[in-house]
């Protein structure tokens, strides 16, 4: 499996291979920032993805081609909070939406990021990054409070004192300073075929049970989370064709044939 590469300019693209999708931020020269019409064509393409049975896996990546450093994203264009067009929720419903995906979701972070961009690859369920890469949140150095969500999802991801540390200095720190949220920290030649490993991996479990999972491991890591509730999904995947198949392929010593159901 080959992720795809796009190098054309623009909003962010979506693309589809076999069980996996990729999507794409597209303005390298920009350092990949978010204009709100990135931001709607992201959530356009993430209900795009919710709803076909067959992506078990999302990938959110970007094109760095021609940045003599590479920036997976700076975050939000700031001109758009000049110009007042910045709807005050606009932003965090993309991580938020993110998070509530039913695939497994898979964040490439193949260069540096800054501000809102960080909680992007904190709302993925796995992720990835480029040794050398750099991660900053300078909110409070430019007066604003983050959105309850975001730090939300920094204090549950990274611990208390990291999340005060990032928010608290505004300093950007090397993506080594947070190994243990990612799966892998990978160099330059090895990034690629990581990710496709990982999504490859991802790919392969029972659609069933991994997405039931990962929910409750989000419901349980935000402190809204029901007994009874993951109760019932442990019945379903127990009582799934997937647990026989994967039952059976375990027994016969082959790879199990999941059809999510």
């Amino acid at each position: 499996m080959t992720l795809p590469a796009d190098t054309a300019v623009g909003p962010p693209t979506l693309t589809l291979d076999g069980p996996v999708a990729t999507v794409r931020l597209r303005r390298p020269s920009q350092r990949n920032s978010l204009h709100d019409e990135d931001l709607h064509v992201l959530r356009a393409h993430f209900q795009r993805i919710d709803a076909d049975a067959s992506v078990r896996v999302m990938v959110l990546a970007a094109d760095t081609a021609g940045q003599p450093r590479p920036v997976f994203s700076a975050g939000y264009h700031v001109g758009g909070f000049e110009r007042g067009e910045h709807g005050p929720h606009l932003f965090e419903s993309v991580p938020e939406a993110i998070e509530a995906m039913r695939p497994v979701t898979i964040c490439a972070l193949s260069g540096s990021v800054y501000g809102g961009a960080t909680d992007l690859v904190l709302a993925c369920d796995l992720r990835v990054a480029r040794a050398g890469s750099e991660w900053r949140m300078p909110a409070a150095a430019l007066g604003l409070h983050y959105y309850p969500s975001g730090l939300r999802r920094y204090v549950t991801r990274l611990g208390l004192a990291r999340a005060q540390r990032t928010f608290l200095t505004a300093r950007a720190l090397p993506v080594e300073a947070y190994a243990d949220c990612f799966v892998e920290i990978a160099d330059a030649a090895r990034f690629d075929a990581a990710v496709q490993e990982l999504a490859r991996d991802a790919a392969a479990l029972a659609p069933l049970a991994a997405q039931a999972t990962k929910r409750s491991l989000v419901e349980i890591a935000a402190g809204d989370w029901d007994e009874a509730r993951l109760r019932e999904r442990v019945d379903l995947t127990q009582r799934s064709a997937d647990f026989a198949e994967g039952r059976a392929a375990m027994t016969q010593r082959r790879a199990p044939d999941f059809r999510g159901r």
